[in-house]
């Protein structure tokens, strides 16, 4: 990123909280599917006479989502390093927000059969499709704008979305399950986030209509350096960094699937935990995971973005191999500090993360770019996570999901160490 790209035009604050309420909302909206495919779906939209069977069905639909986003990636993209990022903030931002409102709107396997599921993966690949466009877009709002030296700093806001839509999501449901009984909350009660997730959507759009184009990009349009097919471009003349980019964020959403959804999963279903009490245990987690965001945000700034990847991953590793013991240790504590930890960590990678991935393009493709490795992590470290750990704890036992986690840490560390990282912008 170049340091003579002219002023920006908007206030910190409004790019700072744009950024951020953007991120918000999308990951919100996919953290409320996250949640009902463990604890809705299976008994809704996907009759089994085996439940473990229903959960793998629902958890096959919340992978989609991640074969999507890649496509959203090179959509909006497109769209992004083509005609602007503001413009198609919004556009990402409504594909996602319709998805979601629809979920809430769909009739159960009980009342159209077989339909059922098939709609309700169609709305989960339209989720998938908008968090595609999101996330590049949104860091790419911040670290555009950011002054010398700050770009970690300001490429963290939109990375603190994913711990507030966590916390928010996981707080709704909480809230119906305490108040209303079993049969109100599968009855109607679970479609109340998704519902309600218009009412937020508004909300981002109207603060990202306020904002101008960041300078970096008007620098683009102004020296005529946007290209035709700004994938193509990617593809052609920047497949390293591609790699490198989507292995680097490889263990950090291997990390974040295994320590909610599968961790829920099981704690639900194997270790006698109801759905309130882990909820609320993971809500537990996720302050430890909002509180590392800015911390390495900063350590990042000072040192270096690559530093600080690289000493996360080797405290990711160094996590799967203890997975199992912190996990299985009969307790409320000792579950509350295995989520800590885990999330703790995943705010120590997933800081600095959107900065070094958008410091890897130039601009006429970095939207492309930092998002479609960003993405591209998604299916290869997220989208099977679940499922994968799932099968590996039944078949093999808890070990082995933890060192399917390592495995995934030591590919991105190996990818860590082949990133060059852009020393001027530190």
């Amino acid at each position: 990123m170049s340091a003579a790209a002219p002023a920006s035009a908007n206030s910190p604050s409004r790019v700072l909280f744009a950024s951020l309420i953007g991120t918000t909302i999308e990951f919100f909206d996919f953290y409320i599917y996250a949640t009902a495919a463990v604890l809705v779906f299976p008994k809704l939209f996907f009759l089994s006479a085996d439940p473990a069977s229903a959960t793998l069905q629902s958890l096959a639909t919340f992978a989609l989502a991640f074969f999507a986003r890649p496509v959203g990636s090179a959509v909006f993209g497109h769209f992004g390093d083509r005609v602007g990022r503001k413009a198609t903030l919004v556009a990402a931002l409504l594909t996602m927000g319709l998805s979601t409102v629809a979920i809430g709107l769909l009739p159960t396997h009980q009342s159209i059969g077989i339909a059922a599921p098939i709609l309700l993966a169609l709305c989960r690949f339209g989720q998938g499709l908008g968090l595609g466009g999101e996330w590049g877009g949104a860091v790419l709002l911040a670290t555009e704008n950011a002054p010398p030296g700050k770009r970690a700093w300001y490429g963290m806001f939109p990375q603190l979305g994913a711990p507030i839509g966590f916390f928010l999501s996981t707080g709704i449901f909480l809230l119906l399950t305490d108040t209303m009984g079993d049969e109100a909350f599968f009855a109607w009660g679970w479609r109340v986030p998704f519902l309600a997730s218009a009412v937020l959507v508004f909300v981002g759009l109207w603060v990202r209509l306020r904002i101008s184009e960041t300078p970096a990009f008007q620098r683009a349009i102004d020296h005529h350096e946007r290209v035709r097919l700004p994938m193509l471009e990617v593809l052609v003349k920047h497949p390293g960094a591609l790699v490198a980019g989507t292995f680097a964020a490889l263990a950090t959403f291997v990390l974040f699937y295994l320590m909610t959804v599968f961790a829920l999963s099981w704690g639900t279903s194997q270790l006698g935990y109801s759905r309130e009490q882990f909820l609320q245990l993971q809500l537990g987690g996720v302050l430890c995971f909002a509180a590392t965001i800015p911390l390495s945000a900063m350590f990042a700034d000072r040192r270096g973005r690559r530093l600080a990847m690289i000493l996360s991953t080797l405290a990711i590793l160094l996590f799967g191999i203890f997975f199992a013991p912190l996990f299985a240790t009969g307790s409320a504590w000792g579950t509350l500090l295995f989520l800590g930890l885990g999330l703790g960590i995943m705010g120590l990678t997933y800081g600095p993360l959107g900065t070094i991935l958008a410091e890897m393009f130039p601009t006429p493709v970095r939207y492309t770019g930092a998002s479609l490795a960003f993405n591209l992590a998604g299916i290869f470290g997220a989208s099977l996570a679940p499922y994968i750990a799932t099968w590996l704890a039944g078949r093999y036992g808890l070990a082995y999901v933890g060192y399917y986690l390592a495995a995934a840490a030591a590919l991105t560390l190996i990818a860590l160490l082949a990133v060059r990282e852009d020393r001027s912008a530190v």
